[in-house]
C-alpha cells in the first residue's frame, strides 16, 4: 500500500495556486500550507472542511517564513526560532482541523526547509522539537535517509519516507536543486511511470540514467504543477490498475 499525497491551499488571499478540490478528490493526505510560504486563515479553513468531509488526512506542511519567496530560498534560522515557528504552524491548522471535525495528522516541511533538513542535524532537529512543542506526537515525511526522518525517529516519532513523482533524483537519492535544469518532470506520461516505479519497483531513474533505490511510503504529486489535478488523476488510475493499494499511511 501507498498513501498519495499533495500540497494544497496554496494560496493567499484572492490569489490561488491549486486546484484543491480536484485534487482532494484523488489524493489520501493533504499538506496544507499553514501560512508561512502560502495558505491564509481561509485557505486554511477552507481546505480543511473539504479534506475533512473527504476523508482525507490532514497534515501541517510547515515552511521557512518566506511568503514572498514560496518558501523556496535558502534562510538561516535559529534552531529555537525555527522550533517555535513550526508548533505556530501546526497549532494553527489544529484549530481549523478540529473545526472541521477532524485533525492534524502528520507533518510534512516545504521547499527550502525541506531540502535543508536533508542534511541539516540541527535544522531537522528544530523541526522535530516543534512538532513535539505542538503537543502531539506526529508523524513526519521527510526524503528517505534524510537527517529529519533520523531525528522523528530519535524522538520516538514515525518517520515516513516519501517520493516524489514530479521531481528528478541525483545518482545519491536525493532531488535535484529546482534552480537546475530538467529538476521538474512535467511530461504526464513520465510522472506516472516514475509513481509506479516507486510503487511497485521501490526504484526511479535518476537524472544520469542510474537507477536509485528510494523505499517510499507516501508519493508526492506537487499542486502547483502545471495540470496538477490531472496529473494525480492518472498517477491514482495507475496505481489502482496495477494493483497497488492506495491508502493514507495515518
Amino acid at each position: 500500500m501507498i498513501d498519495l499525497n499533495a500540497d494544497l491551499g496554496e494560496g493567499f488571499g484572492r490569489w490561488t495556486l491549486t486546484d484543491d478540490a480536484a485534487l482532494l478528490s484523488v489524493v489520501t493526505s493533504a499538506n496544507v500550507a499553514c501560512g508561512f510560504h502560502a495558505g491564509d486563515p481561509s485557505v486554511m479553513r477552507r481546505v480543511c472542511d473539504l479534506a475533512a468531509e473527504r476523508g482525507v488526512r490532514i497534515g501541517a506542511q510547515v515552511s521557512y517564513r518566506d511568503l514572498a519567496g514560496f518558501g523556496r530560498r535558502a534562510m538561516d534560522v535559529p534552531s529555537d526560532e525555527l522550533t517555535a515557528e513550526v508548533a505556530y504552524q501546526i497549532g494553527a491548522l489544529k484549530v481549523f482541523a478540529e473545526a472541521a471535525g477532524a485533525e492534524v495528522s502528520y507533518v510534512k516541511p516545504h521547499g527550502a526547509l525541506y531540502n535543508r533538513t536533508v542534511h541539516d542535524a540541527e535544522q531537522a532537529h528544530a523541526v522535530v522539537a516543534g512538532v513535539l512543542l505542538a503537543g502531539g506526537a506526529l508523524p513526519v515525511l521527510g526524503l528517505p535517509g534524510s537527517r529529519l526522518l533520523a531525528a522523528a525517529e530519535e524522538a520516538e516519532l514515525v518517520g515516513v519516507p516519501e517520493a516524489f513523482a514530479d521531481r528528478a533524483y541525483t545518482p545519491g537519492g536525493t532531488l535535484v536543486p529546482r534552480r537546475e535544469a530538467n529538476s521538474v518532470v512535467t511530461e504526464e506520461d513520465a510522472v506516472v511511470r516514475r509513481a509506479l516505479a516507486f510503487a511497485v519497483e521501490g526504484s526511479v531513474e535518476a537524472l544520469d540514467g542510474t537507477r536509485v533505490e528510494v523505499a517510499a511510503r507516501s508519493l508526492c504529486v506537487h499542486g502547483d504543477t502545471p495540470g496538477a489535478a490531472r496529473i494525480a488523476a492518472r498517477v491514482r488510475e495507475a496505481l489502482d490498475a496495477a494493483g497497488v493499494e492506495v491508502g493514507a499511511f495515518t
